[in-house]
């Protein structure tokens, strides 16, 4: 029997369900997927939350000793962490993971929001440079880590790759990025960011470029069960001039990587690293 079009934009998921493969993956994909439809509908309702820019609290002074003279331990001296939604999102999508990061100390965590009609990668590109040397200005920091979610991530690669970003980022971590470009969700062509997001798009064109000499560390986490990364190996980091972790998650879906715990922990952990190991054999499973 021929198959329609209009089946087109399920052959991805249809493909994963194939006899030889179910009996491996349908447990894991019917928690997956269960998981996925409870942070999206929490996700939902804390939307309209992240709508508006996040204030800016100003620095606080750091005290040389305590009351009485005694002289206080000095702080883990690390950039701040910069935190870049993905398509269609805002900052909300971070409320756990910025809470997570935030109790483990030591470093200044902040959300950027860019607007959901962004239509150019390399535009929102220039305009996160921008927010960036306000944060160092304000910060007095040379440099600051990003964490970024599927474009976002995209984004902020391409800062760093192309515009020069690498003095700025120390290190860039990717969750469910397409770094290769992405062939899910087929109809959605009709918006020029997602016709940038595939393969063989003038943008992932420019970062298979050489980068020879770029200083930013690159961690990407990728999931064996993200939907909206077709093939899954997309949001890995294959370039040779790049110095890149990838990090395989096993068991949970794109909305997830942003929100689990375990994965949080494999994000500190990244950060906290000055010279991150390969650990694209081992990886996280979380569920």
């Amino acid at each position: 029997m021929k198959v329609t079009g209009a089946l087109e934009p399920f052959l991805p998921f249809c493909r994963r369900l194939a006899p030889g493969r179910l009996a491996g993956l349908s447990l894991a994909l019917l928690k997956s997927t269960a998981l996925e439809a409870a942070i999206l509908a929490g996700h939902l309702l804390l939307y309209p939350t992240g709508l508006t820019p996040e204030r800016r609290p100003p620095v606080p002074p750091e005290p040389s000793a305590e009351p009485g003279g005694t002289a206080r331990l000095p702080v883990r001296a690390a950039p701040p962490v910069v935190l870049l939604h993905g398509f269609i999102d805002n900052r909300s999508v971070f409320v756990l993971l910025r809470r997570a990061l935030a109790q483990h100390g030591g470093q200044r965590v902040e959300s950027l929001n860019y607007s959901p009609l962004t239509c150019d990668i390399r535009t929102a590109a220039e305009l996160l440079g921008r927010h960036i040397e306000e944060i160092c200005e304000r910060t007095g920091s040379g440099q600051v880590d990003i964490v970024g979610h599927s474009l976002g991530g995209l984004i902020a690669r391409f800062y760093v790759q192309c515009l020069g970003g690498d003095l700025r980022v120390r290190t860039l971590v990717t969750l469910g990025t397409p770094h290769a470009g992405t062939r899910a969700v087929p109809l959605a062509d009709a918006h020029p960011i997602v016709r940038q997001m595939r393969p063989g798009s003038r943008v992932i064109e420019e970062l298979a470029r050489p980068a020879p000499g770029c200083r930013t560390r690159f961690v990407s986490f990728w999931s064996d069960l993200d939907s909206v990364m077709e093939p899954v190996e997309t949001a890995r980091i294959d370039h040779p001039d790049l110095m890149a972790t990838n990090v395989r998650v096993t068991g949970i879906g794109h909305l997830a990587l942003p929100v689990h715990p375990a994965v949080a922990t494999g994000i500190r952990q990244a950060l906290d690293e000055t010279h991150p190991k390969e650990r694209a054999a081992g990886g996280l499973t979380v569920a």
